[in-house]
């Protein structure tokens, strides 16, 4: 793990901003704007924020130029067309990184792998027959890859992963702790009253620039393969069933489930808790708002939701009576009286205008 300093100047280079201010100001980290000291720096994403960055200690900011002209208690800024940009770009560059090279002496590792010279295997890590892992990969401690895994360049996989049925990973992919990749898809046939246990020969292909966060599971395919392309990111504790295909830069939030041999689109977003349905196929562009259940194929762009707002909970508890009520009532009951009150207010306008 290493400690960073940067001048102003530098971190301007970094993400090709404008400097304003004192050059050679020293930087030690980058911090929020309520607990920024003077040897911090901090972005302003808005308007809103103005107040707190005017009551900010920082010793410079990130911000636009419309939000410089409005900051004159401060003197020292990187002056971009997107200040939370920057910000992402700067935090790679104060990361503590794993520099360490090499593998250690506790992993184990069969004669058949191919690691890279500059990779890290950690303690205690366990690496199957004919595995590959790229070069500049880091491989924290106690993970296990079975037999016939691929993992790409410059990947990071974190403590206690496990990587089994043959998956194949690409360049720059992050997996969190506790995950597991390739694991068993969920495949049985009924028959008799019983659950007979499908095998799952398929595999799980991972694109480059995937991120996978911790305590989640993505399961092998049961013939093909579960896909995930390139750019999706994947938050805490998500399932993925088999045959699963996700298309580029989707992202999905924590506890999402997502059933078998469903397809989803591109640049798609499903919200915290969102479940889908297995065998569907979900269109590019398509936002799921937080906890709500997929049922049917969605063809068409935009946002979607399911379920029942908040409310306040003895006005929930009335709401849930009203809706009760109204499920025992039968539909065309319903629809006679709407065509009644109808017919009332028909009669109704009818004889106001003939009193006219």
């Amino acid at each position: 793990m290493t400690s960073h300093q940067f001048y102003l100047d530098e971190l301007a280079r970094l993400v090709q901003g404008e400097l304003i201010g004192q050059s050679d100001l020293v930087l030690v980290g980058l911090s929020s704007l309520e607990q920024a000291q003077s040897q911090h720096i901090s972005f302003v994403n808005g308007e809103k924020y103005l107040q707190e960055a005017r009551a900010s200690h920082a010793g410079a900011l990130i911000v636009t130029a419309t939000l410089k002209n409005q900051l004159n208690n401060h003197h020292n800024f990187i002056v971009v067309d997107n200040p939370y940009l920057a910000f992402a770009i700067l935090t790679h560059h104060f990361e503590d990184k794993v520099l360490k090279r090499g593998i250690e002496a506790t992993a184990q590792i069969a004669d058949s792998a191919i690691i890279a010279d500059n990779a890290y295997i950690g303690h205690y890590v366990v690496i199957g027959e004919n595995c590959v892992v790229g070069e500049d990969t880091v491989i924290q401690s106690h993970v296990q890859l079975d037999n016939h895994v691929e993992i790409g360049k410059a990947c990071f996989i974190d403590s206690h992963v496990t990587i089994t049925g043959k998956a194949k990973i690409a360049n720059r992919v992050r997996v969190h702790a506790n995950t597991v990749i390739g694991g068993e898809g969920f495949g049985f046939a009924p028959y008799q009253g019983k659950w007979n246990r499908i095998v799952q020969l398929g595999s799980v292909q991972i694109g480059n620039d995937v991120r996978i966060g911790s305590n989640c599971s993505i399961d092998r395919g049961a013939l093909d393969d579960t896909i995930l392309k390139n750019g999706v990111i994947i938050d805490n504790l998500v399932q993925i069933a088999h045959n699963v295909v996700i298309g580029e830069n989707t992202a999905i939030a924590a506890k999402c489930g997502i059933a078998g041999s469903t397809v989803i689109g591109k640049n798609c977003i499903l919200a915290g808790g969102v479940g889908v349905v297995g065998h569907i196929n979900i269109a590019d562009n398509v936002t799921i708002t937080g906890m709500s259940m997929v049922t049917k194929t969605i063809s068409v762009a935009g946002s979607y939701s399911s379920g029942t707002g908040q409310f306040e909970s003895n006005h929930w508890k009335r709401t849930v009576v009203r809706l009760r009520q109204l499920a025992d009532v039968p539909l065309t009951k319903i629809v006679k009286q709407l065509d009644h009150m109808q017919a009332q207010i028909e009669h109704l306008e009818s004889t106001l205008k003939s009193r006219k």
